[in-house]
């Protein structure tokens, strides 16, 4: 069984914590004007950026780690609690569509389960076992990667994770927005982004939740971008699964073929809509099995396929 904090103790780690601090000089922020208080807002959230900017050494070697493994089947897994694991699972559920992601090829775990996503599951986040339960559902293996992430980086939940994802032989990560945080110490890879103290004492889905919604859309991304789910900055992965996304898919062509429109719809008709297969169909010139085998060849490079059938 997990041990519970005396409250006591509770009270002294929040209070060593830079995300709770207290900040005397906006002790009367609910007496200001609506817009002081919105130019206040916005001037801390000016300050995310640079914080994450300090850590990007980090954040790249994450990333090429996490590629490494995904590159040969392994599975991106964000574990959370509240906040952080709702960013998580929004991160993990934008994947699919985006970069036509496989279902379960990147998955969020909040503390709690799905209820979690809309309302508080009191005690979730202080629980280890549950964090190793969770994982232990999805049969973590070696190849994959967890990502505990925690404002604190204190949560239990996403130790517990990051503690059962080493044991299993899988890369870890820890995101926290406290300076020598447990998570951080727990994982392979740690990510101390420290905002400072919020506009709100305590409320980190203020500059702790931005910060973290930042880094998270850069472990994803650019970890997509190296598995070659992008040409240049063009979604060629993504899946059109809906009008809006298909008629992306056609302007997509364009912009990397200058095809026009009949073309377009021609070498995506003898794709079955797939972009880079439609792509590589017009630049390559080849037909549409020709431009499926030759990505398949290339693990899904559009780059390394053009230079195969130009060759």
């Amino acid at each position: 069984m997990t041990s519970t904090p005396r409250p006591d103790d509770l009270l002294a780690q929040l209070g060593s914590l830079t995300t709770e601090a207290f900040r005397p000089e906006l002790a009367e922020i609910d007496r200001l004007p609506t817009l002081d208080i919105a130019r206040l807002m916005n001037g801390e959230d000016a300050q995310v950026a640079a914080a994450v900017a300090a850590r990007l050494p980090e954040i790249a070697a994450a990333v090429d780690a996490i590629a490494a493994r995904m590159e040969r089947g392994g599975r991106l897994v964000y574990a959370g609690a509240g906040t952080a694991g709702r960013l998580g699972v929004l991160d993990a559920s934008e994947c699919p569509p985006t970069f036509n992601a496989a279902p379960g090829q990147v998955v969020g775990l909040v503390a709690g389960g799905p209820p979690a996503m809309v309302t508080s599951v009191e005690g979730a986040e202080d629980s280890r076992e549950l964090a190793r339960a969770d994982l232990a559902g999805l049969a973590l293996a070696a190849g994959d990667t967890v990502v505990g992430i925690s404002a604190s980086g204190r949560t239990p939940y996403a130790i517990g994770a990051v503690e059962y994802a080493r044991s299993a032989g899988a890369l870890t990560v820890g995101l926290a927005c406290n300076p020598g945080s447990a998570l951080a110490a727990a994982a392979e890879h740690g990510i101390e982004v420290v905002v400072g103290p919020e506009l709100l004492t305590g409320s980190t889905r203020l500059k702790a939740g931005t910060a973290q919604k930042l880094v998270l859309n850069m472990l994803s991304t650019i970890t997509m971008i190296r598995l070659g789910k992008t040409y240049g900055n063009l979604m060629v992965d993504v899946r059109a699964s809906n009008e809006k996304l298909r008629a992306r898919s056609r302007r997509i062509v364009s912009l990397a073929t200058g095809a026009d429109d009949a073309e377009i719809e021609r070498a995506l008709d003898v794709t079955g809509g797939e972009v880079k297969n439609a792509i590589l169909v017009l630049l390559a010139g080849v037909d549409g099995p020709s431009a499926t085998r030759l990505l398949e060849e290339s693990g899904g490079h559009l780059r390394a396929a053009l230079a195969a059938a130009r060759s």
